[in-house]
């Protein structure tokens, strides 16, 4: 008797999604809890895995259709397979085969890495789940191939006629087309304005420089900049709560609460984790926070649930050299605070001249709701707490 393969529940913020990967073909066995077939949203990748052993015997949904909450996606013959999981090793007169298998498990970040280094997915030992590559593995044989490799002998690329040109054509990913419909939508439906500030950032830096070390001994995470800003804004959000609200049709929501979305970049595009209840959270806790975020983005790892919501976000553009910006706001948020590049410049210091390490910060905001009276007060509250960081501990 066939069961039935389904795609995953959905949220409600999900309305589809698109199937990316078969991982095994009709007549093809696999193992409980073993990966099947990748569903992507324009949030996360979701993958499906094995209710228990079987054979895939029809695949309903091909890749690249689109599929609902909980749709028949593929059927198999439960059972235990008669021939056992291919083994991640391989022999020379296995070569061909080994590779197909391989290509058939890896993720979209994976594939992505193999087709731009032009891999053979069979010479890479998988050290995840049933020999699943992982972005690691791949990484790993790419540090041993540059090790190994004697610049004599290094293969090289066609030559390419002086003056040729070409062109690539590849389809958008649903996160990719969602960031683009997002961002168009913020910037048409909002009264999108921005205001600036800079804040002198010595005194973070010379705190940060003492207490380092102890603090990564203590905490097990790194000190570094993110958490103070992501601190210094909820308490300014405190004192401006229209900063943290959003708007519903003619309502205006008032949060109780700050949960920070933090721009992380990942394979796949811009994606924005949410920190619940920050105001509760320690710097270390919030270190922590933004660390495990950033691994799952590149890993792609990061759920659902990890990525709705949130009343506000910061989005640091300074980690690619970024000096000054006008971030977008992501909807219905109605504020988006953006860091940027740390850099050296004289400052007028009580008459005098100084070379201080100053950093631009950026607030976009939905003049619908907030006013510029609110926008500025809010900015130079932040830059007050950074430049003062006992304030912080302080509540002042």
């Amino acid at each position: 008797m066939a069961n039935e393969i389904k795609a995953p529940t959905f949220p409600e913020s999900v309305a589809d999604g698109t199937v990316a990967t078969w991982h095994k073909k009709p007549g093809e066995s696999f193992a409980r809890d073993e990966l099947i077939v990748d569903i992507e949203t324009d949030k996360v990748v979701i993958e499906v895995v094995a209710p228990e052993d079987g054979t895939l015997s029809k695949i309903i949904k091909d890749e690249g259709e689109t599929v609902l909450s909980d749709e028949l996606i593929g059927q198999f013959e439960a059972g235990a397979s008669a021939a056992p999981v291919a083994s991640n090793k391989s022999t020379p007169a296995e070569t061909a085969s080994t590779s197909e298998a391989s290509d058939q498990v890896l993720s979209p970040a994976v594939r992505k890495m193999v087709n731009e280094y032009e891999i053979d997915p069979s010479l890479i030992v998988g050290t995840g789940k049933n020999g699943r590559i992982l972005k690691e593995d791949v990484q790993a044989y790419l540090e041993n191939r540059t090790q190994q490799a004697k610049p004599a002998a290094a293969p090289q690329p066609a030559p390419v006629e002086h003056g040729e040109r070409y062109e690539r054509r590849e389809p958008m990913t649903r996160l990719r087309a969602k960031i683009a419909d997002r961002l168009v939508e913020a910037q048409q439906n909002m009264a999108m304005l921005s205001t600036f500030n800079e804040v002198n950032m010595a005194p973070v830096m010379a705190l940060r420089k003492k207490y380092k070390d102890e603090f990564e001994k203590r905490h097990d995470t790194r000190l570094g900049f993110m958490s103070f800003f992501v601190r210094a804004a909820v308490e300014a959000l405190k004192r401006f709560p229209e900063v943290n609200a959003s708007i519903d049709g003619s309502d205006i929501i008032y949060h109780s609460y700050q949960d920070v979305g933090v721009a992380v970049s990942s394979p796949r595009g811009l994606v924005v984790p949410v920190l619940r209840n920050v105001d509760d959270m320690s710097l270390a806790d919030i270190e922590s926070g933004i660390r495990d975020y950033g691994l799952k983005a590149r890993d792609g790892k990061l759920s659902i649930d990890e990525m709705t919501g949130g009343t506000f976000t910061v989005s640091n553009g300074g980690v690619f050299g970024s000096l000054l910006s006008t971030p977008i706001v992501n909807p219905p948020q109605t504020a988006i605070l953006g860091m940027h590049k740390i850099q050296e410049r004289p400052m007028a210091v009580n008459g005098e001249v100084k070379i201080l390490p100053m950093m631009y910060l950026a607030l976009s905001y939905d003049h619908r709701l907030i006013d510029g009276k609110e926008a500025v007060g809010f900015l130079v509250t932040i830059k007050d707490l950074l430049e003062e960081p006992e304030r912080l501990l302080l509540g002042l």
